[in-house]
């Protein structure tokens, strides 16, 4: 897996998830608190999200074959559209189910383990603001200086990193609802909060898993360059001597590393297919040094003629010229 997909992030919060797992089951156990338990179900989601993430990054390193000439980026996306869902069917509705199922049908705490389950949540949170911690760091050497935390998962094409830092806030979050909940059950000797925390923790997976799905569902769809790679790559092409115009561009990313250009531009009517293509292979050099993740580049050579101008609909077309 690339630097952009957050390798370590993953595996620090896998390895954080499967200890906070068991021990949350341990802490249901002894306890009865259905808040445990919606936290160690969370856990285990997270663990199998984690390792659906790493499988989804090797599935991608595969070589392009024929059935797939642009070869198997988006695996990466695939996979993390599979992690959203997984946390909304097994973390969060299971979680609002218990938490509905506990206020319908009250479940007393066994006082014989009070403090199990408040030693549980109180180290599950020391261990995930760890993972949380390695996360921010991961995620600070691909998030462009200035850019906010919200822009960052909203705009990143590596997916993965703001699953993991999604995953980790949300699960400290629950941690916060379940340690309330089961802390004033203890407290009064009434089960409901202990339902209400549950019941909290599930509608915030759910919510989390919505947004992620958004997101994921984007970059299966197909998403372009940034408003800036996109006006790097417009600036590669025209500021050398070789184009007339630049007569239309669109770029997709074939996987959260790999930039595919196609434009189409004007060359000079009397240039010479071979002094075209050299042409061309400069233009490239250019692209590739402005934005390096265009790595997939197709430049289809023109003669402008105004009367047949596209439409600049969208931000796809641009007309701009050399000078």
């Amino acid at each position: 897996m690339s630097a952009s997909g957050g390798g370590k992030a993953i595996l620090a919060a896998f390895l954080a998830n499967m200890g906070i797992a068991l021990a949350k089951l341990v802490a249901w156990l002894l306890s009865g608190s259905a808040s445990m338990l919606a936290e160690a179900i969370h856990s285990i989601a997270d663990s199998g999200n984690q390792l659906l993430l790493m499988l989804g990054g090797r599935k991608a390193q595969r070589r392009p074959d024929r059935e797939h000439p642009f070869g198997y980026g988006r695996e990466r996306f695939v996979y993390a559209f599979v992690v959203s869902i997984i946390l909304f069917s097994v973390g969060g509705v299971f979680a609002v189910y218990e938490g509905v199922q506990k206020i319908i049908h009250p479940h007393e705490l066994d006082k014989t383990w009070w403090w199990l389950p408040l030693a549980v949540l109180v180290v599950s949170i020391v261990l995930e603001s760890f993972s949380l911690r390695t996360a921010i760091k991961e995620s600070n050497h691909v998030r462009p200086a200035g850019q906010s935390w919200v822009a960052f998962i909203r705009r990143a094409k590596a997916p993965e990193l703001p699953v993991v830092l999604l995953e980790d806030t949300g699960a400290l979050t629950g941690l916060a609802f379940a340690l309330l909940g089961v802390g004033l059950t203890l407290i009064t000797g009434d089960p409901l909060f202990d339902a209400l925390g549950t019941l909290m923790i599930g509608l915030l997976l759910v919510l989390i898993a919505i947004a992620l799905g958004i997101e994921t569902k984007s970059l299966l769809v197909g998403e372009g360059a940034n408003e800036a790679d996109y006006d790097r790559i417009v600036d590669a092409i025209v500021d050398g001597p070789e184009v007339e115009k630049l007569i239309h561009i669109k770029t997709l990313y074939l996987g959260p590393d790999e930039l595919m250009v196609a434009a189409k531009i004007a060359l000079p009517a009397d240039k010479s297919v071979r002094a075209a293509a050299d042409d061309i292979d400069v233009i490239e050099v250019r692209i590739r040094q402005a934005v390096p993740a265009a790595r997939v580049i197709y430049l289809e050579p023109d003669i402008y003629r105004p009367a047949l101008d596209p439409s600049p609909s969208t931000d796809a077309f641009v007309l701009r010229s050399a000078d």
